[in-house]
């Protein structure tokens, strides 16, 4: 028998649970992924459309983040660890299975599956947003019960999310997959910043990690011999980090990549070069060095209108993950949020000379198919989250 509180209970159709201002962001990266792909082909590097291709991606992903947007939330997260475990039976399938057309061998990785000859689909990718849903579930599970929190039940919160991202760490660690590792890193660290791990812990954490890495960066860049004393990297090794600082006595190796990056983006000035209009050689240029073919052909106000449209997706997801009441949805959103700024910083930062150049694309924008299905499936949960979400939480939402 409803209550009268179950039968006063406004109700929403289809069509207005929808987060429509998430699907126009979206329809905005679309449009930009699609423009600066098609103009990046200029180059004659290629003899394949990447632009009709990333439309076939655009709308399998769209199909794929509109059907999860129809799972309630709580079905996620009961599924969480058989999903968690899918994950990671295909990571460790790329590491069992003999080289062949199906597991092939990639610019030196086996990281792909491969299907009729055409499709691949890379699990590292798909990692994130499952790993992002696992820990979420572990931290919600572990506040849920329990009833007394104290340093004791934080050690073993960081215990358990330690645990947890261990194993796809090291399946993809053994990948020598180090984008992904540093992705995977973010997430991690967003979400236990929300956890509820006191800052007692969290602080000297933060501290010592952040002392050790520029105690690194110092050696490699004054006493390069220590490093190969103390972590055993040779000093050839040290290469990539060696084109960063001084890209310039590399140009004609390791450095290439920056150095042409530096030109294309210096070159395109306020307003670039236009559509069309690049003339700096950037191999890959479609993917990971999207962002310099933006700055060349697009300039500083292309550029600034792009990075935007990121503070737009960042704002509205901070917003949805501040007015939720379920803590499974909103720690995921804080490793949503988390997993695409650090892509954003890296990938940007990298076309600069802020970072040094890793294999991380620019999210929604660079061309892949793996990469932008993994971020619909983040956008599908976000969507399901806005979905099934009470009408006085949408009203919160839309107020602010």
């Amino acid at each position: 028998m409803p209550t009268n509180k179950t039968r006063n209970k406004p109700k929403r159709s289809w069509i207005e649970r929808i987060d429509w201002w998430l699907i126009i962001l979206i329809l905005g990266f679309f449009t930009v992924s699609l423009v600066i792909i098609s103009s990046a082909m200029t180059g004659q590097q290629y003899g394949t459309n990447f632009a009709l291709r990333q439309v076939f991606y655009y709308s399998l992903g769209f199909a794929l983040a509109l059907s999860i947007m129809f799972i309630h939330p709580k079905t996620i997260k009961k599924w969480t660890f058989f999903i968690y475990l899918l994950g990671n039976i295909a990571l460790l399938g790329l590491l069992i299975l003999p080289e062949s057309s199906f597991t092939p061998v990639i610019n030196g990785a086996k990281s792909w599956y491969v299907f009729f000859d055409k499709l691949s689909l890379q699990p590292s990718e798909f990692m994130k947003i499952i790993l992002m849903l696992t820990l979420s579930k572990v931290v919600y599970d572990h506040n849920r019960f329990t009833y007394y929190k104290s340093f004791q039940t934080d050690l073993i919160l960081l215990l358990k999310i330690g645990l947890t991202a261990m194993i796809p760490m090291i399946l993809i660690l053994l990948q020598n997959d180090l984008g992904t590792m540093l992705v995977l890193l973010a997430i991690i660290l967003g979400i236990i910043i929300v956890s509820g791990v006191t800052w007692k812990i969290l602080a000297p954490f933060l501290i010592t990690v952040s002392l050790l890495g520029v105690s690194i960066i110092m050696m490699i860049i004054y006493k390069p011999s220590l490093i190969e004393k103390i972590l055993g990297i040779q000093t050839y090794q040290l290469g990539r980090i060696n084109s960063w600082l001084n890209p310039a006595q590399y140009s004609d190796g390791e450095g290439f990549h920056l150095m042409e990056s530096l030109k294309a983006i210096g070159s395109g000035g306020l307003f670039g070069k236009g559509y069309k209009g690049g003339e700096v050689y950037i191999p890959e240029n479609h993917t990971d060095f999207i962002f310099s073919i933006i700055g060349e052909e697009f300039g500083f106000i292309g550029s600034i209108i792009v990075l935007i449209l990121f503070l737009a997706l960042f704002t509205h997801l901070v917003r949805l993950a501040q007015i939720t009441v379920s803590p499974f949805s909103s720690i995921f959103l804080v490793g949503f949020i988390s997993m695409i700024a650090f892509h954003v910083f890296q990938n940007v930062g990298m076309t600069i000379q802020v970072v040094p150049i890793t294999g991380i694309p620019l999210p929604f924008i660079s061309y892949g198919g793996s990469s932008l299905w993994a971020l619909m499936c983040g956008i599908g949960v976000t969507l399901a989250i806005y979905y099934h979400s009470n009408p006085e939480q949408l009203k919160k939402l839309k107020s602010k």
